[in-house]
């Protein structure tokens, strides 16, 4: 299966241009690093990919089909900040249960406590509510994440044992991996290709 966008364009009313003309490529099984700098576009663009926005010119197809607009979307965002991508008035065993049934497996690999499934979101710490974000996103239908400065907020400590979670489910399910950030070291650490977002912006 294979994620693409092909000429993608898109700015707010009465701005210039975040980008235009903008094609990337992602296959199943793939880990791809995009790189730039902050607060060029890539976050809305993670949005568009993820089917969150429309884009006002091109367009992104799975598998050569346009994105689907019901049921549980195969292509999953993880926000650079948890606390804003979930439902304050809800447990976080009801906001895990949104991608369907959570594979203990997941949780266990996330380092995730059963016990913590009855707290509310304003109980755990970032790194906890992060982790929640990334389960939840793992769905059993996903087929490609996009991590969109999914561990910038967290200590080393915590973003190390993240990633390595991630990238080894990632390999085990044979997902699309798309990794976001404007930090150059971590891009090349993490992905099998790497891309300069400069470089697709025209």
């Amino acid at each position: 299966m294979r994620l693409e966008a092909k000429k993608l364009g898109y700015r707010y009313a009465n701005d210039a241009w975040l980008f235009r003309k903008f094609d990337l490529s992602l296959q199943q099984g793939e880990t791809v690093g995009l790189v730039g700098p902050s607060g060029r576009g890539k976050t809305t663009l993670a949005r568009i990919l993820a089917g969150y926005d429309t884009p006002l010119e091109g367009t992104v197809m799975l598998d050569g089909q346009p994105l689907p607009k019901r049921g549980y979307h195969p292509v999953q965002l993880v926000f650079q900040h948890p606390e804003e991508a979930v439902n304050p008035r809800w447990r976080i065993g009801r906001i895990l249960n949104e991608g369907g049934q959570p594979d203990p497996f997941l949780l266990q690999e996330l380092g995730i406590d059963q016990g913590w499934l009855e707290r509310w979101p304003g109980e755990l710490s970032g790194g906890e509510l992060q982790r929640f974000c990334v389960a939840r996103a793992l769905g059993p239908q996903t087929r490609f994440l996009i991590a969109d400065e999914m561990t910038t907020m967290l200590d080393a400590v915590s973003q190390a044992q993240v990633w390595h979670s991630v990238l080894a489910i990632a390999k085990q399910r044979n997902l699309g991996l798309l990794v976001i950030s404007h930090e150059p070291s971590l891009i090349r650490r993490l992905c099998d290709r790497v891309i300069e977002w400069e470089s697709l912006v025209h």
